[in-house]
């Protein structure tokens, strides 16, 4: 006869080597994938596809224009706030009204275009889809070498991020024998690049289409950089082509596999292991952790699943495209400012510059295909493919900014960076290209004049 203990011990048993068994292949280094150059553009391929490089100016239509002046001048009036919620309701309909006013009466757009086009401008087809992207070389210098280097924004930015630091990585710096050319592409999708017309474009699709647009460019050997999103897709670069990118420096630096999260939970009783006293409060006490991402991640869960459902409404409402926009700018800066009447808007940004950026999803109609990225990468075709789980061998760099919405301990990071060269840590928030240009910009010379200095010592 079986005792009760035995068939426990047996439940306990047969429990353990299912968990095992399905646990296992999450504790594994997957493959690199074999991605395709799929094409993403309408029809199929041939052999009449201009893909020669064509220069691009912003000229958005009068009739455009006039649209948007109409609809804001027929904006109904503002839900009013609770008293004294300030931010924490979602953006504050008595800020959002000031800005509407601003909007309309002081921002002038041709003004704001003839600045977005102070830049060298760019198309070129990359897998049936019209690539904008930002060119910027700099002016002939004696005696430096001039590195390529990528700029990948993310959601809810744009291109318009890197205006300020393009002009820093472009200057020779005082000590450096090196500067940047830069290159600056609208992700598929977003502004002024095409959107794919088929499903299944997510991270994985869009590193390709990437490296691709350098190679059609002309540049085999290049650095990487991003935020947001393009922190993601610089990494899954530089998994999928070692041989062509150099480095990758990323300033949203985060670990979302299994074995990191288990890490990180363990930690969270003895916080002193991993982290310094200055830090503890970014990751713990744990249930801290987890209530900020839960507050701030809503949008998330909607863009994932029914991004062209809020698109509609987004696509209809300029002001409503604000305030689904700005709200992110307070919030992702820092999270204190959800308790300031501005929102700390004027802190670090300007209204005309927040508009700008904002005015980039309205006129080209963009907000809907840029929110797909979320459900083209949570998915479980993306999460079955593991690519976070692949280790990154050629050198990288972050610089961690304290309010950023994830603050990830070092030990952690080393778990998939495998030669992280470089590692900072600096007083801002998510959107640091557009928040502070000067230190971000220091930052990435700083890592790539690491990586220079190592590969001559290899030879």
């Amino acid at each position: 006869m079986v005792s009760g203990i035995t068939v426990t011990a047996l439940i306990v048993l047969g429990l353990g080597v299912v968990t095992f068994i399905k646990v296992k292949p999450l504790l594994e280094v997957p493959p690199v994938p074999q991605m395709e150059d799929t094409w993403w553009g309408p029809g199929q391929p041939g052999k009449s596809v201009d893909t020669s490089i064509r220069p691009f100016k912003i000229n958005v239509p009068d009739e455009v224009l006039r649209d948007l002046e109409r609809r804001l001048a027929s904006t109904l009036p503002f839900q009013p706030p609770l008293e004294g919620a300030k931010q924490h309701y979602g953006m504050n309909t008595d800020l959002l009204k000031n800005i509407t006013e601003f909007w309309k009466t002081k921002y002038n757009w041709r003004e704001r275009e003839a600045l977005l086009n102070q830049f060298p401008q760019f198309k070129v087809n990359v897998q049936g889809l019209n690539i904008h992207y930002i060119h910027v070389k700099p002016k002939p210098t004696k005696g430096m070498r001039v590195l390529p280097l990528l700029l990948l924004h993310g959601w809810p930015g744009s291109v318009l991020e890197f205006y300020d630091m393009i002009p820093l990585l472009t200057t020779p710096q005082k000590g450096r024998d090196f500067v940047f050319e830069v290159i600056v592409p609208s992700l598929p999708g977003y502004g002024f690049s095409d959107a794919a017309v088929k499903p299944g474009l997510g991270t994985l699709q869009i590193a390709v289409v990437m490296d691709n647009l350098m190679e059609r460019i002309g540049i085999n050997r290049y650095y990487v950089q991003g935020g947001d999103w393009g922190s993601v897709i610089v990494l899954i670069m530089s998994v999928l082509h070692p041989d062509r990118v150099i480095g990758v420096h990323s300033n949203f630096c985060v670990a979302t596999t299994l074995v990191p999260n288990i890490k990180l939970f363990f930690y969270s009783f003895f916080p002193s292991w991993i982290v310094d006293k200055e830090h503890e409060d970014l990751v713990f006490p744990l249930s801290n952790l987890y209530a900020n991402t839960l507050m701030e991640s809503g949008y998330l869960h909607l863009q994932s699943t029914k991004p062209d459902s809020i698109g509609v409404a987004l696509r209809e409402s300029p002001v409503g495209l604000a305030a689904y926009i700005l709200e992110k700018f307070t919030t992702w800066t820092n999270p204190s400012w959800k308790d300031l009447e501005d929102g700390g808007l004027n802190k670090k940004f300007t209204i005309p510059k927040l508009l700008d950026n904002i005015m980039i999803y309205w006129v080209t109609r963009s907000i809907t295909t840029s929110m797909r990225i979320y459900s083209e990468t949570f998915n479980k075709a993306t999460t079955a493919i593991n690519i976070e789980g692949i280790p990154i061998t050629i050198p990288s760099g972050c610089a961690r900014f304290r309010h950023d919405l994830v603050y990830t301990p070092e030990t952690i990071l080393r778990d998939r960076h495998l030669n992280m060269v470089h590692l900072k840590d600096y007083d801002a928030g998510h959107f640091a290209a557009f928040e502070v240009p000067d230190i971000l910009a220091k930052d990435v010379f700083d890592f790539v004049e690491t990586v220079e200095k190592l590969n001559r010592s290899e030879k």
